[in-house]
């Protein structure tokens, strides 16, 4: 018997949330984008952001320890190529999708945990007096860097993504929660003969012009508003819910397939695109399980497994036809279902 600490206990686990608040830090910091320019001292650096040198230096080493940055010199640091993921407007870029995850709103969200567990309520509702959905809603600024956060995410996510769904079978695609139209672009690219409605409330739309002309294929897509709740538009062959359903409470989800249904002819079919937990989890189940907490936390939504999702389909009046197995580089699924 020994009482030696598990080294995966005391660094990986017990020290992640610390990398995770240096990681967002630099990226509201904007050092990424500074550093870019070439090596660059502290003081430098901190003259350029207006904050206290001594203090960036220690999260500078903290970067460096990290690997986003190299320490070249006792004041001169150095942008990696991990590093260049924290600087904004590029391909690789994760800085939306950094500050979304774990700036100040999820983080004082993520604050409230114990409360959640306790009551079954979400952390944000109590850290912010009101849903997610309404927050973003009020506030412009930090809507658009949600939807780009998404878009980011989804940039990487989809080529094993239409891979998996056989586009030359459908004419026209539905993306229903499709924000600035990121994943129906690559669709479109990826399959010339397909034509696309982007499907959203007003509040996630507002990139979805410049998304879709930038992409080449606005000729062949509508932008449409709406509340995925009342109703969503007809004429598509496929429907694609994307992430969306692990937002929401079975309830919810239950709505949102039954506006999908109704929707939908007899022999359109249904994509949705998520995440599966096994009935049994285990440390390979982590990503998922993390995604899971970030969502009963911050929406009241959660993963499920995929005879979870049979269940809803079937409340929903839809038969499941397939489920993909898990596509990199996330572990999305691809559950294919049709109007029962």
């Amino acid at each position: 018997m020994t009482n030696d600490i598990d080294p995966r206990t005391d660094h990986d686990l017990l020290r992640g949330a610390t990398a995770t608040k240096v990681l967002t830090a630099a990226a509201e910091l904007g050092i990424a984008d500074l550093l870019a320019d070439g090596p660059q001292s502290t003081g430098d650096l901190a003259k350029r952001i207006g904050v206290h040198a001594p203090s960036l230096h220690r999260v500078l080493r903290m970067l460096s320890g990290l690997g986003f940055v190299t320490q070249r010199q006792p004041d001169e640091f150095t942008l990696t190529d991990l590093g260049t993921t924290l600087r904004t407007g590029t391909p690789t870029s994760i800085h939306a999708l950094m500050t979304m995850l774990w700036g100040p709103e999820a983080w004082s969200a993520w604050g409230e945990l114990l409360w959640t567990v306790r009551t079954g309520e979400t952390g944000w509702s109590r850290a912010h007096g009101m849903t997610w959905i309404d927050f973003y809603n009020r506030r412009p600024e930090a809507s658009a860097n949600f939807n780009k956060a998404m878009s980011q995410h989804t940039r990487a996510a989809a080529p094993a993504l239409i891979e998996a769904a056989q586009l030359d079978r459908f004419r026209t695609c539905v993306d229903i929660g499709g924000g600035d139209g990121t994943l129906l672009a690559e669709m479109l690219q990826a399959q010339p003969t397909l034509e696309g409605i982007d499907f959203d409330l007003e509040s996630g739309l507002g990139a979805a012009a410049a998304t879709l002309t930038a992409a080449g294929v606005k000729d062949r897509c509508r932008i449409e508003a709406g509340d995925f709740f009342d109703a969503v538009p007809g004429g598509g062959d496929v429907y694609l819910l994307k992430q969306i359903l692990h937002d929401w409470d079975d309830e919810a989800v239950v709505a949102i397939l039954r506006s999908c249904r109704a929707a939908m002819s007899p022999d359109a079919r249904l994509l949705i695109l998520e995440r599966l937990l096994p009935e049994v989890t285990g440390p390979d189940d982590l990503p998922t399980l993390l995604v899971d907490l970030h969502m009963l936390v911050i929406t009241g939504g959660r993963e499920r497994t995929a005879e979870e999702f049979r269940g809803l389909l079937e409340q929903a009046d839809f038969t499941t036809v397939a489920v993909s197995e898990s596509l990199p580089p996330f572990g999305y699924h691809v559950i294919e279902a049709a109007p029962a």
